[in-house]
Order: C-alpha cells, then structure tokens, then sequence
C-alpha cells in the first residue's frame, strides 16, 4: 500500500516536471521513508521533505534492478577516462596533469556522464561535494564540440556578444569562487571566463569583457539581469548552449525569484536556439521543482540523486557543542577564551590541524565591531590567529581580497555575517562558531558546513545568551549538539562582583579603544529585530549590563527615537539619541520633538511635564543614564536554565 502510494506520487513529479519518460540517475537508497523516522520537529519544520520522498522512490524504482554497490551504467569514477566519453584531451590533461584531480566524487561521477550525453539534470548534492567541476567540464565540453578551435588558446577571437554558457551562482563571493576554478579549468584552452557580480563597479567590468571578449560568464542574477536587459552592454548570448543554476534553492530563499523569472525572458528560446541546463541544489523543495519547470527540457532530463537515505549527513559527522552564557556581557569573553584554548591546544599537539574558524555573527555591526575589538587583542597578543571579516558593507574587492586572504591562511579567524554561509569553500576550516541563535535551523547546518568537509575533522560551536536558550530549543530540534559548561566565562554573574576571569579584562580594554559610534551601533542592531522573539525587557537588561561591565560604558549606548517607539513604552532602561545625535532622517519631519531622550516635548510616556528620558531617565533631557544595571525584580524575569538542551 505505501509502496504503490509513493509512486504515484512520483508519477505526479513526473507531470509536474513535464516529463513523457524519465530514468534517474541515483545510487540506490533506503527506503523512500526515510525521514519518517526522523525526530517529530525535523518533520514538521521541513514540510518539502515529503516531495524529496517521492523522488527518492522514484529514483530507488529507476535503479531497482542495479546491485547496490555498483555505479549506473555509464559512470566513471577517475577523471583520467574522461577521454572514453569523448571530453577533449586538453581538458583532461589540465585536469589531470595542471590541477592533479583523480578521483571522482559521487556528485562529478553521476552528474558529468549523462550531462555529456546531452541531457539536462536536476542534480540533488549537499555543499563541499564538489559541485563545481561536476558542472564545469561537460560545459566546457559542450562548448569545445560546437567550436573545436576554442581548445587551444590563439585559435579562436572572443566578443562579448558570443556567450556561449552562463552560470549562475546566488552570491557574490561563491560566483568569484566559481570564476577562480572555471579559469583554471580553461586554463589549456582558448576559452575567456568573465565574472559579473553586484557590489562592483559594472562599468569596468563592461570595459574589460568588451576588451577581452567572453565565453562564459558567470554571475549573480541581479547583475546579470541587469547586463541582459541593457541594450547598451554588449553582452548578449545569442548562440548560448549551456545554463548552470548553482545553489537553487538559496538564490529562492535570498529572493531572486524574480530576477531568475526576468533572466529566462532574456535568454534565447531553448525551443528555437537548443541549450543544456544544469539545476543543482542542496535541497528539492516545491519552489525549485517549480524553477525547474521553466529551465529544464521535461522530455529530456536526468535527476541526479546523490544523497543516499541511510547516509549520515556532513553536519551529524561534526561535533556541536552549545556554551549558555550568563548574559550577553558574557559572550564575547566566552568566545574569546574558546578560542584561545582552541588554537592553543592546536599548536601544542603536532597531530591537530591549525586552529582555523569562521565566526557567524548576527548583524553586520557585531562583525565590524568585534573584528576591530580582536584586532585590539591580537596587536598586544600574537598567539592569537589573525582576525578578518566579511560584511556587506565591505566593497567587492574588500569581500574577494579578504576570502583569498582567509583562503590561504593556515591559522586565522574570519568573522562573518552570512555572506559565507553557503557554497563558500574555505580549505582547512576546524571550527565553526556561531555567536546568538540562527535565524532557523537550515541555516545553522549551512553554515556548519564550512567545517567537516571533505571528510575532514572539525568542531561546531554555538555561544547564545540563557535568555535564548529556549529559542535555541525550538529552533533546532534533532540535531546532536552536547551541552559545554567548562568554559569559565560563560557562567561568572557580571552583576554580583566577584572577581572576573583575565579576559573579561583584555575585552574591556580593547572595547574602549574602539569608537563609540561603533559600539552604539552593535547595540542598537540587537535590539533592532537581530533578536526576535525574546523579552524585550529582559534583553534591555541583558544589552545593558554588556555595555556597561562588558565594555565599561558610562552611559547607555544611545537609540533612535524611531527604535524606541517601536521596542515599546512599558520598556525601562533605554536612552534615547539627544537631537544633535540623532541620524539625519530621524531629525526630518518633527518626529523627535523634545530634549534628549525623551518623546512629546522632552517628557516620559504619558508625562507631558518633560524631563526624564524613555523609561527612566534623569531629569535632564539626553543625559547620563543614571544606573544601567537591571533592578533584581527585572533580572529575575530571565527564563530559569535549563540542564536539557
């Protein structure tokens, strides 16, 4: 009965790719109901799963008749036969002798046999895979069997309206990624690679694709919709005979839906100008089954299934781990401890790798600000790793230079927002350590990932405030993390004056080096909606005592008028920017009206007789906060600490 259930649900996939007749390709798995036995909270979180369900049957129905250990007819597994499927010897030495690849990964030996057939692919792969050969040499192939010359470089000119592939990636830094392996793989070859991606100046890359000419290009959507859809540009495809769409669901999830909708009107018809499209994603949920409806060839399509049911995933393999701090004045000396005992232990026993991490923080100004505190701290302590960061408010060649930096480093801590979360491959990632809750629990396993590939060891780290940790629960339900408690710093009580580790001390001081301005803008992008769902008065209280004995601020760290409003009126303990403090657009159009800190002509909520500032201020309006540390019938609002994660 479940059996027949399932497969005709598959036949309705079938439709709804638009699909006469389909084989896939895939490694036999284990049952189609796998995730039937996954914990009750993964199941309900992740409604897709059932669609990814009846293509696994599907794809166990297609293979049924193969041993199981045996790969689908076609496959090779080294890339030295490559030349047995007709991929050009150029191509092969370089890939073989120049960049001394052998073996195939499962996802380049079941995706590149039947691509080079001619067949387009869905192709379902986890990150660190390696994905991007998989899709590179039967593109590359293709291109090479239209245009022979192109094989050896000198042969052929290039014009930047003769784009022969496009790929497209859902980020910046992987798109560069991509550009860097492209290039190496062409490297034999006549073959110009050319990378579009926003936060660059698109005038000169115009000038150096129009200079150089292009044949592939690879590129975020936004950008390329914009070269596509401007006349002016140069850039066309009009013989175009590959589409790659790396990391699918991600480019949905960041919201290019849109952009890729626009980019498909833009490109030749593939009835009229025939095309390969190459559609890999990490997950096949309904909205990628509905993108592939419009790029893929339905009669003429492989799905590509390497993720096998009873295969542990990456993230289950890596060693988590969850530090409860006492508030949030704690984290930033707690993670400053973890990663001096970390990179300590590492040196001091020749069979570990060098400490290496990347460290997710929640907002753009955490990363700005912490990075510079821990520059602070490595100037007048070089055992520490050398500090780097990548935020969005980092120019492209800022992001590029400080990935590349990071990329060949040994030993040396990137701070990041999560502009690196995914598809980014950083070598030699031990630690993955991530500051405050996730948003949701696909993206802590995301960016988990960045750690553990390969096969290789690495630890996970997740530091949040107790406040949190219910959030925590809920947010990230089973998955194997292990509870920490013998980091020191997590559990000292800031507010009862007992003497505080030495690092609390080191924070505190290179706190104080750094500008205001940039810790007043750490502490209002906490309150700023980085921390929903938490008690709003109990995050005050917790922001509060960070600023004051974290960072030995004398006053409160100063909010707009605007933020205030929007925290609340029954909230206590917020000082409100005076009028001279105040960003430009707050000052427009009368919405401060009163002396510091205070609304309605300078007076609390509901006192029009002026004074104090928001919640309990001094009388005199944008001066010192009198007292920021909480009142004990506020702190003990915080939730009790639980001993089950």
């Amino acid at each position: 009965m479940m059996k027949g259930s399932l497969l005709r649900h598959a036949g309705v996939c079938r439709v709804a790719l638009g699909a006469r007749r389909v084989q896939i390709v895939s490694r036999a798995s284990a049952s189609a109901s796998a995730f039937a036995y996954a914990p009750r909270g993964l199941v309900a979180s992740s409604r897709p799963l059932n669609l990814l369900n009846t293509l696994r049957a599907y794809s166990s129905e297609a293979s049924a008749s193969r041993p199981e250990d045996s790969a689908p007819s076609g496959n090779i597994t080294q890339f030295a036969d490559l030349d047995t499927l007709g991929v050009h010897e150029v191509l092969v030495d370089t890939i073989t002798k120049g960049m001394k690849y052998s073996k195939m990964t499962d996802v380049q030996s079941m995706t590149i046999a039947p691509a080079l057939a001619g067949k387009d692919v869905v192709a379902q792969a986890r990150t660190g895979t390696g994905k991007t050969l998989a899709f590179l040499i039967p593109v590359i192939q293709r291109i090479l069997a239209v245009s022979p010359d192109l094989a050896f470089r000198g042969r052929s000119s290039a014009r930047s309206d003769d784009i022969r592939a496009i790929i497209v990636s859902p980020t910046r830094e992987l798109a560069e990624q991509i550009g860097v392996e492209a290039k190496k793989v062409c490297y034999g070859t006549g073959l110009i690679v050319q990378t579009a991606v926003g936060g660059t100046m698109k005038n000169y890359m115009l000038q150096k694709t129009r200079r150089e000419g292009c044949h592939i290009l690879i590129a975020t959507p936004g950008r390329l919709m914009d070269l596509l859809s401007d006349p002016s540009s140069g850039i066309d495809a009009p013989q175009l005979a590959a589409l790659v769409l790396d990391e699918a669901d991600r480019m949905l999830d960041v919201g290019f839906e849109a952009e890729l909708s626009e980019i498909i009107k833009l490109l030749p018809d593939r009835h009229q100008s025939k095309r390969q499209t190459l559609l890999f994603s990490a997950t096949i949920p309904k909205n990628v089954v509905g993108l592939a409806r419009k790029y893929i060839d339905g009669t003429n399509f492989e799905f590509v299934q390497t993720v096998k049911g009873d295969e542990v995933p990456t993230h289950e393999k890596v060693p988590q781990f969850i530090v409860p701090c006492k508030g949030y004045g704690n984290v930033i000396p707690t993670m400053l401890e973890l990663i001096q005992r970390e990179s300590t232990k590492a040196k001091n026993d020749l069979e570990l790798p060098p400490f290496k991490a990347i460290v997710f923080l929640p907002t753009t100004a955490s990363v700005q600000m912490i990075a510079s505190l821990f520059r602070r701290l490595q100037y007048h302590d070089r055992t520490l790793p050398k500090p780097l960061d990548i935020h969005s408010k980092l120019n492209q060649q800022q992001r590029s230079r400080a990935a590349d930096d990071f990329r060949a480093s040994k030993s040396a801590i990137l701070f990041s927002s999560d502009v690196t979360a995914r598809g980014m491959d950083f070598p030699g990632v031990t630690h993955v350590i991530q500051v405050h809750n996730p948003p949701n629990r696909e993206q802590y396993i995301h960016r988990l990932g960045r750690t553990g590939r390969a096969d290789k060891g690495g630890q996970g780290w997740l530091l949040c405030g107790d406040l949190e940790l219910s959030a925590a629960r809920a947010t990230l339900p089973g998955l194997p993390i292990q509870r920490c408690t013998d980091l020191e710093c997590a559990s000292v009580d800031l507010s009862a004056g007992e003497q505080l580790p030495e690092q609390f001390a080191q924070v505190k001081e290179a706190a104080g080096r750094l500008p205001g301005e940039l810790l007043r803008s750490t502490y209002q992008s906490f309150l700023g909606g980085s921390m929903k769902g938490l008690d709003r008065q109990s995050l005050v209280d917790t922001l509060n005592e960070m600023a004051s004995v974290g960072w030995g601020l004398e006053e409160t760290p100063g909010i707009t008028a605007s933020l205030a409003r929007a925290m609340g009126r029954h909230v206590q303990g917020i000082r409100i920017l005076g009028p001279h403090e105040q960003p430009e657009d707050e000052r427009r159009g009368g919405r401060f009206n009163g002396g510091g800190g205070n609304f309605g002509g300078g007076g609390n909520f509901g006192d029009r007789r002026g004074g104090g500032g928001y919640g309990g201020g001094n009388r005199r309006g944008g001066d010192r906060f009198d007292s920021m540390r909480q009142p004990e019938e506020r702190r003990s609002r915080r939730p009790a600490f639980n001993d089950n994660f």
